[in-house]
């Protein structure tokens, strides 16, 4: 319970910032509509707001895994070769320079204008923080730990396994609990970009035809959705730093 009362707590002061904002400017309901008055919309709209949010979720949690994944192997790949991490990491550092956003129209001329393409939008997003995290945390490792084991006659693939590895999953769940934030935003933005389904698609209906109310609806849907991953990223990355500190260094 008391991890929830200042989650709580934040939302309330947030709801009634909102409203003494609408109090002091006086701003019409097609502007800034009333907390009262969206809560009212999303109710009225619950199921359309609820099929919609099923496909973004389904697009951040697809997106998600795969990047995840992608991101670790890479980072495991990178640290076993440090002559091709040098090559390598300069590449995907430039790759950084590129906004991901400025694809989103490429993806979905490529990928359609279904989930394939925000998956990928989301992949993209997420690949770079899991793997450089996991990269830092994978090549900082005591070099006491690495000497003993070496002295103990453990195999580079030993090492890996049984030092590097468990050592670096804090490093990991950080890169994870950006990532819970991150995939969000490429899977909305591909579905601005060109989609029929969705919550981005929903709040540019919504925009497009002045329903101002249901737009504000969809997006706190989307701010419960981008939380709601958050806080299950951070419970596993709890229980990755617990496996990490009762696994052997060798």
């Amino acid at each position: 319970m008391n991890r929830l009362r200042y989650p709580l707590f934040a939302a309330l002061l947030g709801i009634g910032v909102w409203q003494i904002v609408i109090w002091a400017t006086n701003a019409p309901h097609f502007i800034l509509p009333s907390p009262w008055r969206v809560a009212n919309t999303g109710y009225e709209y619950r199921s359309l707001i609820a099929q919609h949010a099923l496909i973004t979720a389904t697009e951040v949690v697809v997106g998600l895994l795969i990047g995840a994944i992608l991101g670790a192997i890479t980072a495991v790949q990178l640290a076993a070769a440090p002559r091709v991490a040098n090559l390598i990491l300069p590449i995907l550092v430039f790759t950084q320079a590129v906004p991901v956003f400025a694809l989103a129209p490429i993806l979905t001329l490529w990928f359609g204008y279904g989930m394939a393409s925000k998956i990928v939008m989301a992949v993209l997003i997420i690949y770079f923080p899991v793997t450089s995290s996991f990269y830092d945390g994978l090549t900082r490792v005591t070099p006491a730990l690495l000497d003993l084991a070496k002295t103990m006659g453990a195999l580079d693939r030993q090492v890996m396994l049984r030092v590097k590895i468990p050592h670096a999953l804090p490093s990991l769940g950080s890169g994870l609990k950006l990532a819970a934030v991150y995939a969000p935003i490429g899977a909305v933005i591909g579905e601005w970009v060109g989609s029929s389904q969705g919550l981005g698609y929903l709040m540019l209906l919504a925009n497009g035809r002045a329903k101002i109310d249901l737009m504000f609806a969809s997006l706190i849907a989307l701010a419960v959705l981008t939380v709601t991953l958050h806080l299950l990223v951070s419970a596993l990355v709890n229980r990755m730093n617990r496996m990490s500190h009762a696994t052997p260094s060798a």
